[in-house]
């Protein structure tokens, strides 16, 4: 009896040593790759790998969602409706120009795309200022300057308070609000919205198979990642604009 139980753990020892042998090394050498970690985060999910799949629509109630009617006035004092973007691939956000934290930023990135795809004449973006009352098409236009915004289809648009914020909150569900008492006396979520076409609101899926929604703005690709540990998706958002600008150019 004593013989067989000491031929067991001969047995289970060299089961032991045969597992070591083969899987240790692997699993170390992920370790240090990094694949391990990186398999567990979103942006993984979310970037390349999702990036070869197609893009979703967003749905409410089983409707895929459209960018609501508007009607605005640019920087130029031109009237701008939802109708002028028919036929272009285009980025929406929600800013003002006097904003002390993320705006200046979410504008950068967007010059920055905006350079990127200069020789897409189909790509625009909106950008909707929730301080109207400020922002006239007098000061959109001085800050078009400051920032270098010269694509002659990236509109800033201005008009009634409670037009834009409806437009905000119900229409796109980006938040903005009006708050004295955060640095700038108005809140906003910082969020991109990549729109297609024919004016549906279109993303990318992320690890678990459902639409991100929205793109993040205010993290530069150049730093990567912010104080709270989210990755930039200026990446991501570049990448998708040019799915919707190339498939549906036939290229």
């Amino acid at each position: 009896m004593a013989e067989k139980r000491n031929y067991n753990y001969i047995w289970i020892g060299a089961v032991i040593l045969v597992f070591g042998a083969i899987f240790v090394p692997k699993i170390a050498g992920r370790l240090g790759e990094g694949s391990v970690v990186e398999r567990d985060r979103m942006s993984v999910a979310a970037g390349s790998e999702a990036g070869s799949a197609p893009l979703e629509y967003i749905t409410l109630n089983g409707e895929r969602r459209k960018v609501p009617d508007f009607a605005l006035t640019n920087q130029d004092s031109l009237l701008i409706t939802d109708a002028d973007y028919l036929g272009k691939v285009w980025v929406a956000e929600f800013f003002f120009t006097t904003c002390p934290t993320i705006c200046p930023q979410m504008t950068a990135n967007l010059v920055e795309l905006q350079d990127e795809l200069a020789e897409y004449e189909d790509f625009g973006v909106a950008s909707f200022t929730i301080n109207p009352r400020h922002d006239t098409p007098a000061v959109l236009k001085d800050y078009a300057e400051r920032y270098g915004i010269t694509d002659m289809d990236w509109h800033l648009l201005t008009g009634p308070r409670d037009s834009i914020y409806e437009l905000a909150n119900a229409g796109f569900n980006i938040f903005a609000a009006e708050i004295p008492d955060v640095p700038g006396g108005f809140e906003h979520s910082g969020l991109f919205a990549l729109i297609d076409r024919e004016g549906y609101i279109r993303s990318r899926k992320d690890q678990f198979g459902n639409p991100i929604v929205y793109y993040r703005g205010t993290i530069s690709r150049a730093d990567g990642t912010n104080d709270t540990g989210e990755t930039e998706q200026i990446s991501l958002l570049k990448e998708d604009l040019l799915k919707l600008l190339k498939e549906e150019n036939g290229k």
